[in-house]
């Protein structure tokens, strides 16, 4: 399998480590296979009480997907590209309706696919450290991995102003909105786990012992202002309210909405209220697969990536250039559903 995740038992608690410190703990399709076989096995393991997902060393948690493999495979003919995608949001889909408790401790960076494999979690600690952001539509993507479910629910329009901006919040804003369920010191972990694996049984309670009140969040004192600014669910409605108003809080988000592939800011707005309509977690999760498929096939991926990742030069040439020659018809034809042969599905074991 692969060394950059490791999966053991330790005292019923399935452990989940991600082990790729020098990329932030990035998922690689091997990475997601290993996930997948060790949950499916614990599922029906009745010596596995719960699972435990953290990372190993390093200053993150994970700071999302293989992006550079994604990538490199879009430039040809996608086969590669597609592969990660299906498996990963089975990984995804696989914690979603896990019948067994998850923690996942969101120390440090969490972005991306790293939000896929912990907002599952029926138990998420946050900490002074955690960065939490969903930043896809700044290199012509979109924030998936679930995000067209969690986003959505989101208090107010927190989940908009996360999508289309791309802004980072703390530890303090995560556990304000519920992204975390508890939040703590990065110091205590270490004891906090320890505690967990010498009374499995006793999980929640150790974590609600553990849990402090947070510093004033941030994101609480903006509400105001994203759920007024942020209230359109067209693109064009977010940015003329930002510039009818002014303020410095507005410039800032209209500023960094400028830098902002406009293609995937109007596909992730309607990824959202797609999302919110889905009956299910898997139909969403089916619905971003096509995103996904069609995305890369658009030239803002490729070059959101030269530009941010590979030649770092901040400037990508977004085509379309602006929000308005983003046409309807051009994000119906990316939310058109892929023909029956080709669309996501679970795994198997979870197919009724």
């Amino acid at each position: 399998m692969t060394d950059d995740v490791l999966t053991f038992i330790e005292n019923t608690i399935g452990r989940i480590r991600l082990n790729r410190p020098k990329a932030i703990h990035a998922l690689t399709p091997d990475m997601c296979e290993a996930i997948n076989t060790a949950l499916l096995a614990w599922r029906t393991d009745d010596s596995v009480t719960a699972v435990m997902i953290d990372h190993a060393e390093g200053r993150g948690f994970c700071a999302g997907g293989d992006i550079a493999l994604i990538a490199n495979s879009a430039k040809t003919d996608c086969v590669e590209a597609e592969r990660f995608f299906h498996l990963e949001y089975r990984m995804n889909h696989l914690l979603f309706v896990y019948d067994k408790p998850i923690v996942a401790f969101i120390d440090g960076i969490v972005m991306g696919g790293g939000v896929g494999i912990s907002l599952p979690a029926r138990y998420r600690v946050a900490t002074e450290r955690t960065t939490f952001a969903m930043p896809e539509t700044g290199i012509g993507l979109f924030p998936d991995v679930g995000g067209g479910w969690y986003l959505p629910r989101l208090p107010g329009r927190v989940g908009a102003w996360l999508a289309a901006t791309g802004a980072r919040i703390d530890g303090a804003d995560c556990a304000a909105i519920g992204i975390a369920t508890h939040y703590m010191p990065s110091d205590t972990l270490d004891e906090v786990k320890a505690r967990i694996l010498a009374d499995p049984a006793n999980l929640a309670p150790i974590l609600d012992a553990a849990a402090q009140t947070p510093p004033p969040s941030k994101l609480e004192a903006a509400r105001p202002d994203i759920d007024r600014l942020f209230a359109s669910d067209k693109a064009e409605g977010i940015v003329a309210a930002l510039d009818a108003d002014g303020n410095e809080w507005a410039a800032r988000q209209r500023a960094t909405l400028a830098t902002k592939s406009p293609q995937t800011i109007k596909v992730a707005l309607r990824q959202l209220i797609e999302g919110a309509a889905q009956p299910d977690f898997a139909s969403n999760m089916a619905m971003e697969y096509g995103l996904a498929c069609a995305i890369i096939r658009r030239p803002d991926f490729v070059e959101g990536v030269r530009a941010l990742i590979f030649d770092k030069d901040n400037k990508p040439q977004w085509n379309p250039a602006t929000l308005e020659e983003v046409s309807d018809a051009m994000i119906d034809a990316i939310f058109t559903p892929l023909p029956a042969d080709q669309q996501w599905t679970p795994l198997p074991a979870l197919a009724t």
